[in-house]
Parts: C-alpha cells; sequence; structure tokens
C-alpha cells in the first residue's frame, strides 16, 4: 500500500491531521488504543537523516506534537494509562514514520514493560484489534487533541 502517496491525494483513511512534515495517522493496529504514526510526507525519504535539518527538526517536532496529543487522550480517556514511546525504527517499510505507542498498566505482565514489539504475534493480526469503523472514538479523540495543540502553538506566536 502507498501510504504517503494516498495521504498526499487525500485518499488515506487512517490520516488524522495533516502536520508541518508529514501526516498524523491512526495504527492499523488498535492492540494499544490510540496507537498513531506520523508519516513523513515525501514518499523517497527512507531515514531521518535524509531529510535537510530545518525539515529534519520540523519531523522530530511534529513527532512530539502527535506523542503529546495521544498523551493527552490517554489520560482524559483510561485512567491506567502510563505513559507515551517514541520510536523511529525503519527496519520494514522504506520511508521514514515514528510510531507512537501508548502504555498502560492494564497490559499484561510479561510485556508492559517491554518493547511494543515483543507482544504474542497473534495480537498484530487478532482481528479485533484491527483497525476499523469502531475506533472513530479513538480517532477523534487524538484529532481532537492535535487541533487543540496547534491552536495553543498558534496563540503564542
Amino acid at each position: 500500500m502507498d501510504r504517503i502517496g494516498t495521504a498526499l491525494r487525500g485518499e488515506n483513511p487512517t490520516v488524522l491531521r495533516r502536520l508541518t512534515s508529514g501526516f498524523a495517522v491512526i495504527g492499523d493496529v488498535q492492540f494499544l488504543p490510540r496507537y498513531s504514526v506520523l508519516l513523513v510526507d515525501e514518499p523517497d525519504v527512507q531515514r531521518l537523516s535524509d531529510l535537510p535539518k530545518a525539515k529534519r527538526l520540523s519531523f522530530l517536532s511534529d513527532m512530539d506534537q502527535l506523542g503529546e496529543a495521544v498523551e493527552r487522550a490517554c489520560r482524559r480517556l483510561d485512567p491506567a494509562f502510563r505513559r507515551v514511546n517514541l520510536e523511529i525504527l525503519g527496519n520494514t517499510d522504506p520511508f521514514l514514520h515514528a510510531h507512537v505507542w501508548p502504555r498502560f498498566e492494564w497490559e499484561p505482565a510479561d510485556v508492559v514493560g517491554a518493547p511494543v514489539w515483543l507482544y504474542p504475534r497473534e495480537r498484530w493480526s487478532d482481528e479485533q484489534f484491527r483497525l476499523g469503523p469502531q475506533h472513530a472514538v479513538l480517532r477523534e479523540a487524538i484529532g481532537s487533541e492535535l487541533d487543540q495543540l496547534r491552536s495553543m502553538a498558534h496563540r503564542r506566536q
């Protein structure tokens, strides 16, 4: 799937908001509710170091903003929210993207303190966690937090 191309054309259904350097999207799997991803808006960029310094800093700022929006949405909706993990890995998909993983107290004891990638494979493919219409509330929560953060930033300028 051409995630960035479809986002640029307005055809990617996972897009939550257009940010300065890319797109905030909701994750394909939601076993950790409100999992999100920041996609760079240049499909040929594979690494953070491929970007000019100003765009690199913009991408990191957008990652921070999406992380804060997910954190705020999680705090509001789940009292067991613990923290947000931010990751730029690039081991599988050939384009720059950043993962925003919320973490919760209710996670299984064997993975709660471990990287999310150690969750059992079946969690990643289980239909109950696949992104769908049932996640509209999650989408709205993150989107409205992004809007509020951007509005606050504009007022400070």
